[in-house]
């Protein structure tokens, strides 16, 4: 059975596939378009997007938002008639700013996580642009829901459910993930599906759930389907392709690891994530990295007392050095042993989940 399309209101995605935003540098314009241009929706990550501008380390804010504003623009000469949204961090001290520049740049969707996206609608005002905010609970849709109905009477146009198997920042306590107690996908989508009726029927709107979080085959996008889930976001998949706008030696880092090589790590930006068990994590477990310059990035973040700067290994990972960085990942990226092109793969992904619609 053919997978129906996933449709945000009056942006419809032929492939209900949603690539995930990754930073710093992972998914940008290159990969963003390639999705876009296969019918899913491509994410251009806004996490320190000008880690490549000269300005950078002397002038981070502004390095961003031109970094971002570029990248739009790439994405857009590349995949004209595509969908392109941005990742953007609740929790990074630029968030007003970079979310600022992507509206101004038409961009189509703003997928907001790392922290209650409450103040989205409020600065997106006006915009025709589609928000949808990442959560990992029902209670957490919720909150968000009751806070935009209130303060902005408006619903979301779209929710991410992010379940515990996803890479990078998890929305999830520390002991839960590593006592494996938080709920399953499945569960949280059913929930948050259930949860998001009364806002669907008072803004007479579909609000679409999409399932994020270890989604990794087409079995998996087929199943999630099933129960109501919308579409799907996966991003580990995505960096093992020749698009992904990271570096050689960090794709070959997911093709090279192994199930035992992946753990739940701090990170200073207050939440637990998902990493590789590398060089780097070891000398930051047993003595830390010493913060020589902050770039002021995170809200939460104190150079003095944080054990290493997120930015800086998140850096040295994109670019290929791997012993002296961070990779975040997914829980299934030891599965990953080769590199293809966005469009085999969105091919592999469509026919296995229509074979098991």
């Amino acid at each position: 059975m053919k997978l129906p399309p996933l449709k945000i209101g009056e942006l419809i995605a032929r492939i209900p596939i949603i690539q995930g935003g990754m930073g710093v540098g992972v998914s940008l314009s290159k990969l963003a378009s390639a999705v876009a241009n296969e019918g899913g929706i491509g994410i251009i990550s806004t996490a320190q997007i000008g880690f490549n501008e000269e300005d950078f380390a002397t002038n981070a804010k502004e390095a961003n938002k031109r970094a971002l504003r570029n990248e739009i623009r790439r994405a857009r000469e590349l995949s004209p008639k595509g969908i392109i949204g941005i990742n953007i961090m609740v929790a990074m001290n630029n968030y007003e700013e970079l979310t600022t520049v992507a509206l101004e740049e038409g961009i189509d969707l703003i997928i907001s996580g790392a922290g209650l996206a409450l103040d989205l609608p409020k600065i997106a005002k006006g915009f025709k642009t589609k928000l949808a905010p990442i959560v990992s609970s029902a209670k957490a849709a919720i909150v968000i829901s009751k806070m935009w109905d209130r303060k902005n009477n408006c619903a979301a146009d779209l929710i991410v459910v992010e379940g515990p198997e996803a890479g990078g920042h998890l929305g999830f306590s520390l002991e839960s993930l590593l006592e494996k107690k938080a709920q399953d996908l499945k569960q949280i989508v059913k929930e948050v599906i259930e949860a998001i009726k009364p806002f669907e029927e008072k803004y007479n709107k579909k609000i679409p759930v999409v399932a994020a979080g270890g989604v990794y085959t087409g079995t998996d996008i087929s199943e999630l389907m099933k129960i109501g889930a919308a579409g799907v976001q996966m991003a580990t998949r995505f960096v093992a392709t020749d698009e992904c706008d990271a570096s050689l030696a960090f794709k070959m880092a997911y093709i090279n690891s192994k199930e035992g090589d992946i753990k739940i790590v701090k990170s200073p930006v207050g939440m637990p994530g998902r990493a590789i068990n590398n060089n780097f994590m070891k000398v930051v477990e047993e003595k830390g990295c010493k913060v020589s310059k902050c770039y002021l990035c995170i809200k939460k973040c104190d150079p003095k007392t944080t054990p290493y700067c997120i930015t800086e290994a998140l850096i040295q990972a994109v670019r290929g050095n791997l012993d002296n960085g961070l990779i975040f990942v997914g829980s299934n990226a030891y599965r990953v042993n080769k590199i293809v092109t966005v469009k085999e793969l969105m091919t592999e992904l469509v026919e296995e989940a229509e074979r098991c619609f």
